[in-house]
């Protein structure tokens, strides 16, 4: 007598179409009975029929799903996908039984890579963090004890003790400026925000606070500013997206050759702003282009430390970017600058081009 037809295509498929998450029906062979859109577009090349070994390459997983599907209880099992981006999975195996018919097996897959990488993000911060502070306390408790001790009535070293102790705590302060300010954006990520916020009066005013700076380190700023940009926005936030990475090119981007020019500029292009920053100096190698906006990554960690980074900044320029819903790009090559833009959406408003040099 034939067997009866499987009704997986019949009964299951609507159901399991209606999943967000991969579903594979298979037999116990594990030949592939039925799957969803999630899990089509997980393991492209499947069809029905097929092995889903082919497509899933997890012995753990293929295994537990054979024994359910033989008529086995429900399992679960861990799954890692390495191949084109490290993933996580964890499967999901319960058998389906229909009276009549053979016995078959559901695998349900939980994508567990956001939840990973997050975990693995939280270790590194506090690692990173504990880190950073380590340094500077262990520099204060130091001195502290020094000037308790062989240096208590020492006029001379307790002026210069006390300069290098004020350095540190200020070190410390910046980076918990920085930690609370990643903190407050992360924690409105969700909100974008309305408010129209003038961009090139901003600019201008960012430029003028740095001017000092700018003369300092020997770099001249050069402007090339559209006016009356007008972007929706936090206006402290934005700010702070200008701040930091002026600083960072007046720091970092200095030509060692001739005092070359950071040019600053800004500008509407079709429905967007776009804020650049380009500097002259050394440039970053491709292998640090990555991971930049990665907390506490630094290129060259001494010079960074030296000049008072936390190693923080880039990092609060793409979560802010991302909460204002832009993109922030880098492009450079050693030996000839770096270059920063971010773009945001744009408000409506009559524009008119002017140049000015600083």
């Amino acid at each position: 007598m034939p067997q009866p037809k499987w009704p997986a295509e019949d009964m299951l498929g609507p159901v399991i179409d209606a999943l967000p998450e991969p579903v594979f029906v298979i037999d116990a062979e594990t030949h592939a009975l039925a799957f969803n859109a999630a899990a089509q577009a997980l393991a492209p090349a499947l069809r029905v029929g097929e092995p889903l070994s082919r497509s899933l390459r997890s012995p753990d997983m293929l295994d537990a799903a054979m024994r359910v599907a033989a008529g086995g209880e429900a399992e679960k099992a861990a799954w890692t996908e390495r191949l084109p981006v490290e993933r996580w999975f964890e499967a999901h195996i319960a058998p389906v039984r229909f009276e009549g018919f053979r016995t078959a097996a559901m695998i349900s897959l939980r994508d567990l890579t956001e939840a990973h990488r997050v975990e693995r993000m939280r270790v590194d911060f506090v690692a990173n963090a504990s880190h950073e502070l380590r340094t500077p306390l262990a520099s204060l408790l130091g001195f502290v004890e020094t000037l308790q001790g062989p240096a208590k009535n020492d006029a001379a070293a307790r002026e210069r003790f006390l300069g290098i102790m004020r350095e540190q705590a200020q070190r410390m302060a910046r980076l918990i400026d920085d930690l609370l300010s990643l903190s407050r954006i992360e924690q409105h990520m969700h909100v974008r925000p309305v408010e129209a916020v003038d961009f090139t009066v901003l600019v201008a005013h960012i430029v003028d606070t740095l001017t000092p700076m700018a003369e300092e380190n020997g770099v001249p700023l050069a402007l090339d500013l559209e006016q009356n940009v007008i972007a929706p926005g936090d206006r402290d936030e934005l700010a702070r997206i200008v701040e930091n990475l002026i600083e960072n090119a007046l720091k970092y981007g200095a030509c060692e050759n001739e005092p070359r020019p950071v040019e600053i500029s800004l500008a509407r292009q079709g429905g967007s702003v776009v804020f650049s920053v380009r500097d002259h100096g050394p440039g970053i190698a491709p292998e640090h282009l990555p991971r930049l906006t990665e907390r506490f990554y630094r290129v060259d960690a001494g010079k960074s430390r030296a000049k008072g980074g936390t190693g923080l900044g880039l990092a609060i320029v793409k979560h802010i970017v991302l909460r204002h819903r832009g993109r922030l790009s880098v492009e450079s090559t050693p030996g000839a600058g770096a270059l920063f833009r971010v773009t945001l959406p744009a408000s409506e408003s009559p524009t008119a081009r002017t140049q000015s040099r600083h």
